[in-house]
């Protein structure tokens, strides 16, 4: 009867235990109004950039390790602007954003490197297509903030994107996307 006993407490002990750490782990949401994804093209004749301000974020922060632990991160094709209407809707009709409305990028393995350097390995879904990409990203951390800043390189064939064209030239198949993402800690 004794190890009844005994290990029906062991066992409610450990279950208690278990949610009383509820704040080991928690989920930041990105700020909206302080963070930006930015993508940046070239063609021949020019170069431009599109920005979104609607950038839908959310990691889950170890409060132990004071760290992120994944992330998720969704913006509409539609949420970039590039200063010309023209463009836009052009960008609208070659990236199918009625098909695939959303840019997306998900991933659980994040390791912490020096200086602030985060390496996310993931997922970005672009098009309907879905690669695995490697993010590099440096963290400040200021006034209670978390800041996530990073760029990386994205080829437009990669995703089975058509280069628009402009005077029959073609833009160029890479494009750069810089993230500048805040959270509050």
């Amino acid at each position: 009867m004794n190890y009844l006993i005994t290990r029906g407490y062991v066992l409610a002990t450990l279950l208690l235990c278990a949610f009383v750490n509820p704040m080991a782990k928690r989920k930041l949401i990105a700020d909206k109004a302080l963070s930006t994804v930015t993508y940046a093209a070239k063609h021949p004749l020019h170069k431009w950039e599109g920005v979104s301000h609607d950038v839908n974020c959310a990691v889950i922060y170890n409060d132990e390790t004071k760290q992120p632990e994944s992330v998720a991160v969704s913006m509409k094709v539609s949420s970039f602007d590039s200063n010309n209407n023209n463009r836009d809707s052009h960008a609208m009709e070659v990236l199918d954003g009625l098909k695939y409305p959303n840019v997306t990028f998900t991933s659980s393995d994040i390791s912490v490197g020096e200086s602030g350097a985060l390496t996310a390995n993931g997922k970005l879904t672009f098009h309907g297509v879905t690669k695995p990409v490697t993010l590099r990203t440096i963290r400040r951390d200021a006034n209670g903030k978390m800041t996530l800043t990073g760029e990386f390189p994205v080829n437009m064939s990669d995703y089975n994107i058509e280069r628009p064209s402009l005077m029959g030239m073609k833009t160029d198949d890479d494009m750069a996307l810089r993230f500048n993402v805040v959270f509050t800690l």
